[in-house]
C-alpha cells in the first residue's frame, strides 16, 4: 500500500489572522468617553480613573479628558487614567 494521501488533502491553512491588540492611545492624546485605549490579554495593564475594563480585559474611557499612563504599587505595575482638561 502507498503511504500518500489522497488528492486535495491540505496540511497547511492553520495561519490565523491578528488580533489587533496593542496600545490604541498614548499617553498625552484626549479622549472622548467611550474611546478604547488598550486591548491586551489580562491585566498588563491596570484601570485608574476615569477608564472601565472590559470581559476581555480592554481598557476604555469613561470621560472625555487627557490620557495619562503612571506606575504603582511596589512592583511598578502600569495604570492609566483618564483626567479632565
Amino acid at each position: 500500500m502507498a503511504h500518500k494521501k489522497g488528492q486535495g488533502s491540505s496540511r497547511n491553512g492553520r495561519d490565523t489572522v491578528g488580533k489587533r491588540r496593542g496600545v490604541k492611545i498614548y499617553a498625552g492624546q484626549k479622549v472622548v468617553a467611550g474611546n478604547i485605549i488598550v486591548r491586551q490579554l489580562g491585566t498588563r495593564i491596570h484601570p485608574g480613573d476615569g477608564v472601565g475594563m472590559g470581559r476581555d480585559y480592554t481598557i476604555f474611557a469613561q470621560v472625555d479628558g487627557v490620557v495619562k499612563y503612571e506606575t504603582f504599587g511596589r512592583k511598578n505595575k502600569k495604570r492609566v487614567s483618564v483626567y479632565a482638561g
